[in-house]
């Protein structure tokens, strides 16, 4: 608990007994620094017991956000803490609104679609991030994330059921669509989340192909029943110029500079 003398240590160990029996976790850690403050400072017994319940309210609340961060796999933890706007092609006005989440709480999705190295996959995450500290879940697949849950169920023709986990998420993103072929596995995958999700959950999904090209990557019924989904209530940001990696790597601001 905290310094001796702050209380008695019969008292003190029965609180820490009491504290984690019910689970108390952090009234437990900060019970001692709280009790000499309101002894110090003379606090109403309300005002003490007031301090100790949001500090245990606060810290489940960091808890929470940190373990729905882990299990959305974030492949890279790019926040909009190093997203640069202005380097963007997106208008600031659509930076912010994006940034708001309202289209996430709408239940729309979002595809953002541009040449390599133009921030789509550093935008889908930060929004994905974003998500997460407003409370939000969210899960996060690579193209082939998606091949490979579709070929670890069809084992036991249970692709069906694949999905349903997956659709405990609020958000879901999938990453760098069309940067190489699709197999038919991730091909499937994706129509299958996109057709499961639909009026559901939001999916983002970044991609170098404008969704009007999927059907160059896949069987043209597959994507046109796909696109028909996910653009019924999607909106559609297309990135431009060049590749803000290779500006970088350019400019020498890609490395550390050698003594």
């Amino acid at each position: 608990m905290s310094p001796a003398g702050t209380l008695a240590q019969p008292l003190a160990d029965e609180i820490e007994i009491l504290c984690r029996r019910l689970r108390l976790r952090y009234v437990r850690e900060q019970a001692g620094d709280v009790l000499l403050t309101a002894k110090a400072q003379r606090w109403e017994p309300a005002e003490l017991l007031r301090v100790l319940l949001q500090a245990e309210v606060d810290g489940r609340a960091r808890s929470t956000t940190e373990t729905r961060r882990r299990q959305a796999r974030f492949p890279a933890g790019k926040t909009f803490d190093t997203w640069e706007g202005t380097r963007s092609s997106l208008s600031s006005a659509t930076q912010q609104s994006l940034r708001s989440l309202e289209w996430l709480l709408r239940g729309e999705n979002l595809v953002v679609c541009g040449p390599s190295g133009t921030g789509k996959s550093h935008l889908t995450e930060a929004l994905g991030q974003a998500a997460v500290d407003a409370g939000r879940r969210v899960a996060w697949f690579s193209i082939e994330d998606l091949g490979t849950l579709v070929r670890r169920h069809r084992i036991d023709d249970s692709i069906a059921k694949a999905f349903t986990p997956v659709l405990r998420a609020d958000l879901v993103i999938v990453d760098d669509i069309g940067l190489l072929p699709l197999s038919a596995d991730a091909a499937e995958g994706l129509y299958r989340l996109v057709d499961a999700a639909y009026e559901r959950k939001s999916l983002a999904i970044s991609s170098n192909l404008h969704p009007s090209g999927f059907d160059q990557l896949m069987d043209r019924s597959i994507a046109t029943a796909l696109v028909d989904r996910l653009l019924h209530h999607a909106h559609v940001l297309v990135t431009e110029g060049d590749s803000v990696r290779l500006a970088d790597a350019t400019a020498g601001k890609g490395v550390t500079p050698l003594v």
